[in-house]
This record gives structure tokens, sequence and C-alpha cells, in this order.
């Protein structure tokens, strides 16, 4: 049996609801909890019932949304929908969707499309009475001003709509058709022509060729063309028969059940009832894989260490708008020897990672709301920002403390530590450098870079990579093309406004690209980005998915059900989940990772070869020591005197230098490296510089003599005050630096005359929050919220249909009485006695008034308690707030009801 034919016999027996409220109350709960998933805003807040819930299903907002996330034939449905009568048979639908000639795939593919727009509340009604929600066909349905996604313009009786009798007879005449009584009948007689392929086509033979052209430029849409106050013999041709029917002046449009005639029947030009495979690009062994990827992950963890590291003692300026200067941004992308666009994204990264903040405090979104004003951001961030700009002092950019947690984690955790950030986030670091809407520069860390479509559209590129075979890499274009199925409508509604109508006698304009600011242009940005910042960080590895990033991407369901149902705890439960995948990816990618070595392999050359990555505490001395003359695989690092002085600054010794070379080298100490360890340490120190302004100190008076007769010290202002001293006019560190672009390896010291050793010093913020994502609508809710939802809107649902007794006072027929307190103690203490249920008026403290259908318990102390249906719980309230009581209409099925 085919799926249509089960769709048909599955649905034909069932009555139609008369609304979709209605229809909401006959699914079941299963049914219900699958529309709250499907559409999460209807749940914020629960609705009190079915009628509420159905209310704000209809909504534009809401109807908006879950168009968005259908797929491209299920929009199409939908548009279908949208242009056939109201109400429609699902003959009609499959005849619009798979035309005059039939189409086996769509047929098929139909019956689930139907079930999931009925699942998420957008179509209701019978098999023979299929409904679009009311605001669906609004934004959906061509009208007189504007066509439909589909092309489609509006019909006969939308189109001859206010023109004359007269009119409308002149082109039942010219088409060849009888006269009528009456311009209903008549619009009704056209619309069967129109409508009737054979007849459709005897009056077209009868058209002339220019007029057949028109209507095959008008035919897939838009349907709207312009003509003069005398139009041409080919056009008039059209005009005489309504196969061109005037909407405004100068503006004509093509009828739509014409069109549907012209196009065989079919909504849509292609219906797209299958989606599109991903193809594989090339395939490779998923050991190959995971090596480049273990390799870019490595990369990656070196990248973001050392954009840290040169941060460390405090790095660039904030800019009064919140961001980096291009300036910066070129120096920092220098240091890290990549691309700017890349250096960017490292810094964006170890951003939403935590690992760098302002140290004056000000996120941009606080800072921006700071300074409208907001004081919900007053808080000690804030205050640091407004303190520093009302002293003039400067902000920077500086490694946070969690910094130097996550340094100190295995290499592993680190990596999933940054991945865990990039995943969700919803900052775009490829937008950096463009302009937003105002026409200013999007700098790094700056305001506007977030997009709601980022996480959504990044972690479904890797789900359909992880669908392929191990080591298979899929081709770019067709993965965009799966995506544009997917999400025909990300991140933009329906438009309703209508370009220039083409003239019925010109060509229409084909080609160009999207716009630069398209929703479409922008998913194609986010899609290629996702897959770039995939292989830097080597989740990726040359195109493919790598194991470890299958992992990253695994199913997150498992903390559903978790925490009882409430925001506390359903954070704890997905921090929980956070940390058993994070725990599963660092398992898997450790492996892969090189391990640290402890030695590196000293050259003649002064030179030392690292062939691999160096522990912490080696890497962090050897950097003191030495400077790093290449990277790579391996890390080359050069010995200077600067570079030896700088480690005898930081208070090493050079007996311990030596000491420290043997201990890591796994080759003999060279003696020329031995000799320039000497030799530096033999003349560091041997002048003193202190404070006068500044003053040198040496006990050899050679050595100042020397000094004082190079022409080169005239800028330093020297003069000698003793045979071992000479003052300067120029600041100490002025000095210090003088004195050694002239050859000379001074020291600096302290009022005491103690040598002061120069240590790097590690520049931190205050404690610092990661900047949270901008969510694209309500998160989706867990398993134990749905249960709870579901519950109490059934049973606001058997409260609010519950019948109730009429009784004389009742404001309205079936409505509360206003009854006083002792028959209200009397009623509901008889409720007690007798197990039965009651309607009650209710007012607040805040005068607000509500009904609850209650089962008294208990009445003590001028209270009453009793299990409220309407909210689903024991409540307990006071008796002189009740304004009225009212017994159930038919006690015993009331009460087993609303049990």
């Amino acid at each position: 049996m085919s799926a249509e034919q089960q769709h048909r016999d599955g649905h034909a027996a069932e009555p139609g609801p008369r609304s979709l409220a209605q229809a909401l109350r006959e699914r079941d709960d299963a049914s219900l909890a699958a529309l709250l998933r499907s559409r999460p805003d209807l749940l914020h807040p629960v609705p009190t019932d079915v009628t509420q819930l159905a209310t704000r299903a209809g909504t534009r907002a809401s109807v908006l949304r879950a168009l968005e996330h259908l797929d491209r034939f299920a929009l199409q449905a939908a548009e279908a929908l949208a242009v056939a009568p109201d109400p429609a048979s699902y003959q009609e639908l499959l005849d619009l969707l798979a035309g005059d000639d039939g189409d086996p795939e769509v047929a098929g593919a139909l019956p689930g499309t139907v079930a999931l727009l009925r699942e998420r509340a957008l179509v209701w009604g019978g098999e023979d009475r299929l409904r679009l929600v009311r605001t669906a066909r609004e934004l959906l349905a061509p009208s007189a001003s504007h066509s439909s996604p589909t092309g489609l313009g509006p019909s006969v009786a939308e189109a001859t709509s206010g023109m004359s009798p007269g009119r409308i007879q002149a082109i039942l005449a010219a088409a060849g058709l009888p006269g009528t009584h009456d311009a209903v009948s008549a619009v009704a007689a056209l619309s069967a022509l129109f409508a009737d392929r054979r007849r459709m086509a005897e009056l077209l033979d009868q058209a002339p060729e220019a007029s057949r052209e028109v209507l095959g430029r008008l035919t897939w849409g838009p349907p709207y063309g312009q003509v003069t106050a005398e139009p041409a013999a080919h056009l008039r041709w059209l005009l005489d028969r309504g196969l061109l029917l005037p909407t405004t002046p100068g503006t004509v449009v093509l009828p739509r059940e014409a069109a549907l005639s012209l196009r065989a029947g079919r909504a849509h030009r292609v219906p797209e009832p299958t989606r599109p495979a991903v193809a594989v690009a090339v395939e490779r062994k998923p050991q190959v894989v995971d090596a480049a990827a273990g390799g870019q992950a490595f990369a990656a963890l070196a990248t973001v260490e050392e954009l840290l590291r040169s941060w460390d003692e405090g790095g660039p300026a904030v800019l009064r708008a919140g961001g980096l200067s291009i300036r910066e941004l070129k120096r920092t992308a220098s240091v890290l020897e990549v691309p700017e666009p890349v250096a960017a994204f490292w810094v964006e990264l170890a951003y939403a990672a935590g690992l760098i903040a302002s140290d004056g405090g000000y996120a941009e979104e606080r800072h921006d709301r700071a300074e409208d004003g907001d004081d919900g951001y007053a808080d000690e961030e804030t205050r640091d920002a407004r303190t520093r700009r009302r002293t003039g002092e400067a902000e920077h950019y500086a490694p946070t403390p969690e910094y130097d947690a996550w340094r100190d984690l295995p290499p592993a955790d680190r990596w999933a530590w940054l991945l865990e950030a990039w995943l969700p986030g919803t900052r775009t670091p490829g937008l950096i450098g463009g302009r937003d809407g105002r026409d200013r520069t999007l700098s790094a860390l700056g305001p506007g870079l977030d997009r709601s479509p980022a996480p959504e559209i990044r972690r479904r590129v890797l789900e359909l990579m992880a669908e392929l075979e191990p080591g298979q890499a899929p081709d770019p274009a067709a993965l965009l093309e799966r995506l544009r199925w997917e999400r025909p409508l990300r991140s933009a509604g329906p438009r309703h406004d209508v370009p220039e109508p083409p003239r019925p006698g010109a060509r229409p304009a084909y080609g160009g690209g999207v716009e630069a600011n398209s929703p479409e242009a922008l998913r194609t940005k986010l899609t290629e980005w996702a897959l770039a910042e995939a292989e830097m960080l080597g989740v990726t590895g040359r195109g493919a998915l790598a194991s470890h990033g299958r992992a990253l991407i695994g199913d997150e369901d498992g903390a559903e059900g978790e925490g009882g149902g409430s925001a506390s705890g359903a954070r704890a439960a997905s921090a929980q989940a956070q940390s058993r995948r994070s725990a599963r990816v660092a398992a898997l990618l450790a492996p892969l990772l090189p391990e640290p070595l402890d030695h590196v392999l000293l050259q003649a050359d002064l030179t030392a070869v690292a062939p691999g990555p160096l522990v912490r505490p080696l890497a962090e001395a050897l950097a003191v020591l030495a400077d790093v003359e290449s990277k790579g695989g391996a890390t080359v690092y050069r010995f200077t005197p600067g570079s030896v002085r700088r480690a005898l600054d930081a208070g090493r010794s050079a007996t311990e230098l030596h000491a420290f070379l043997a201990q890591h080298s796994r080759t003999p100490v060279p003696q020329p490296l031995t000799y320039l360890i000497d030799d530096v340490a033999r003349r560091h120190g041997l002048l003193r510089v202190g404070a006068a302004s500044s003053y040198v100190r040496c006990d050899d008076e050679a050595v100042l003599d020397e000094i004082l007769a190079d022409r080169r010290a005239s800028a330093l202002r020297l003069r000698r005050l003793a045979p071992t001293v000479v003052a300067a006019q120029a600041e100490p560190r002025a000095l210090i630096e003088g004195l050694r672009a002239m050859g000379f390896a001074p020291a600096a010291e302290s009022a005491e005359g103690d040598v002061v050793i120069a240590r790097p010093h590690a520049h931190r913020t205050p404690p610092r929050t990661p900047p949270a994502p901008v969510p694209d609508g309500p998160p989706a809710p867990d398993a134990t919220l749905l249960t709870a939802a579901v519950r109490a809107v059934r049973a606001g649902d058997r409260a609010a249909t519950a019948p109730r007794k009429d009784t004389p006072g009742a404001e309205a027929p079936g409505g509360l009485p206003r009854t006083s307190a002792a028959d209200t103690l009397a009623t509901v203490q008889a409720a007690v006695m007798t197990g039965a249920s009651l309607w009650i008026g209710h007012v607040n403290a805040e005068g607000t008034a509500s009904q609850h259908l209650l089962a008294p318990l208990r009445v003590e102390g001028g209270y009453v308690t009793g299990y409220d249906h309407t909210a689903d719980e024991v409540r307990t309230y006071a008796l002189h707030r009740i304004t009225g009581v009212a017994e159930l209409a038919e006690e015993s099925d009331g009460a087993e009801s609303a049990r």
C-alpha cells in the first residue's frame, strides 16, 4: 500500500475539528509535547489552557518563527495550501504540488509533510478540510497587492473585486462565454474557464504569438506587469479576455487560475520533496584524518598560548566604543604570524572562552547600556569602566584569572575548553572589518558581532559531516545546498515587498548575486566560516570530521529529565552533560597530541632546536634566555647577548644558566654558547644606574671615562660627580637603554644599592565571566519541563471547560455568583464533607480577579485548602478573598473529569 493511500485511510473516517483549539484538545499528551518541543516559544510563559495555547500558536511572531524552521518541501506545502481553497482537501494539495502529470516522489513525501505541519499546529482540520492557520495564510497567500512565494497572484474573484459588472460581462463575451445576470456568476464562469485545461488551451490557440510570449514570462512569477494607457494589440487581446486583469492604474496581473493552467497545475516550478544528499568530495583513511586534526588542535593551542603570553603583561588598549583598533589587530597578527582575519578569530575565541577581557571591566553590550543609563548593568565591572573614563586611565585587554587555571590543564582538556566556547558562540569573527547598519567598522572584541543563526549552522555543518563515513570529506557546495533545503527561510520571513513589476513586453532580468547583507549571503558565509574554523581548531582534518569531532556533537539528550524541571536544575543538568562531553572529547584527542618534551638540542651556531612541544617550565625559561627564530614542527631558538642579558636581568646567574642548559640539552653545551654567557655575565652589573634624576656608578674609572668620551652619550647629558659616579638628566630607564645601545651592560639598582631584578609582571583582570551567546529564540525544553507544561495545560483546560450550575445572582449564565461570606463558608464546608469540587472566584492582594476549580480538603483558621485543578497543585486561599462559589453542573461527571 502506498504512503498516500495509508495517509488517506488513516484520516478518512476522522471527523474534522471546528477550530485549532479543538484540534489541539483532541491530541494526546505525546503530541502536545511534540508541539511544544518544536515550537518552544509557546512555553514562555506556560499556557493556562488549550485555548490560550491555540491563540498563542496563531500569533504572527510565533507563526513566522515556525515557518522559518520548516524545510523546503514543508514550506512548499504550506505555500500551496495558501493558494488553495480554504479549506482544501488532501487531493487538492497533492494536485498543486504534483501537477497534472503527477509526481511519485511528491506523493510519497506529502503524507509525512502534512503530518509535520499538523504537529507544529500550522495545519489543522480533517482529511477533506485541511486548513492553514489564518496568520500563515495571510503571510503566504497572494493578494491584489503582492504575489505569494509561489509566484502566483490573486484569484479572478480577488482581482475583479470592485470591477464594474459591465466590464466583467464584456470580458465574458470576449472570452466566448455566455452572459450572466450577475457579477458573481460571471466571475465563477470566468474562473471555471481558466481552470479547465482543455478550454484554456483552445482559448490560447486563438492568441497572437506575442500574447503567448507575455503569458510565458508571467507564468512563473512575478505575475505583475505594467501597461500604458494605450496598450499594444497583443496586450489588448489579453486584457479583453481577462487573462490580464488590472490591479492599480498601469499595473496588471495574471490571475491565479490562468497561471495554474499554464503551469500544468503546479504551484511551484520545481517541487523538492527529497532532501539533497551531501556529496563526498574526497575520501581519506580515518587515521590520516585524525592525525591531521590532532596536529591542527596542537597548533591551535600553541597559537592561543602565544596570544595570551604576548598580552600577559597587559594587552592592547580598549577603544572607547569597545574592541581592538585596526593597528592593534595588525600587531597581534604579526606576533602570531598569521593573516589578520585569522588573528581576529583567535582573539575572539580566547574572549569567548573567558581567557581575556578588559581590565576596566566593561564588555561591549554592558558599555553600551551603561552609556544609555541602564542601571541594570551598574555592577562592579561597569563602575570600574566609569572610574577609568572619569580619571582618564586607559583600559586594556589582559588575561583573566581563568587563564592561569586553563594553562595548568592537560593539553586535551585545554582544547575541549576552547571548543565548548566555540560551538555555542554567537560572536562571528568573520564579520570583523565589515560595516554595521550605521556604517561603522566592526572591530575585534567590539559590539555588533553577534549573529544568532551561527551556532545552529555551525552545529548542523558538523552533524551533516558526521553522517558521512569516517574519512569522507563533504563537498562544500553540496553541504550548503543541503542547509538551504533544511532552512529556506532562515533569519528572514516571507518577503511581501514586490520589486518593480516588469513590463509585459519586456524581458525579465536574470543573474546577479545575493545581496551582501541578505540572509542568504549571511548563511553562505556562516557555512564557509564554520568549515574554516573547524579545520583551524582541529575538529576536522583535511576536510573530514575527526573522531573527537564526532564526540563533540554527540547526543545531548542524556541531560533531559534531570533537574526536576526547575531553571537551576536544568542549568545543572546542562553543565553536567557538558562536563561529560568535554571529558569524552579530551579522552579521544589526548592520544593524537604529541607528548611535551623536557629537552632541546643545542647547536654550535648559538641555536637550540626543540624537536616538539616543550613542557611549560622549560618553554617559559627558554623563552627568557633565547629568542624564537622560527616555528613549525620544530622550534628554533637563538641565543644573543640581549637574550642572555634578559635572563640575567630576571635574576638568573651565569652558573644557573650553565646548569640549566646542561640539564635540558641532549647534546653537549657548545663552547661558543658557554663563552657568550660568561662574557655577558662578566659585564652585567658592572655599571649601576640609580635615580638622581639618574646616575651611573662604576668601580672602574676607565669605563666611565670611555662613556663620557663617547659622542653617543651626549643625548644623556652626563656629568661626572666623582671618580666612580656620573649623573645624568635622563630617566633611569632611558639611561639604561642608552648605555646598552652603546655596547655596555648596565644593571639597575635600588635606593639601597641592591641590583633590581627585572621579572615579568603578569597582569590579570579582575574575575570576569565570558560573553553570553545571544540566543536565537527560547531554548529547547527538556523532557521534565515538557511533562510539567502538558500537565498544566491539561489541568487548566479541564478547569476551563468544566460545566457549572446556573445560580441566582450569577454575573452571567454559568458564571460565579456574588455569595455572602456565610454562604461561601457553608458551601465550602459541605464540599469538604462530600468530596465535591467547586468553582470559586478569588481576588488576590493586588486586586486581580481569577476563577479556580477547587476540590476543598479542609477549612480552618479562615482559610480553605484544596486541590486546585486550574493550577494542578494543592493551594490555600483566604476565605475573605473568595468572592463567590458555585457547584458544578453535573457533580459526579465534573469531578471525575477534573480528576
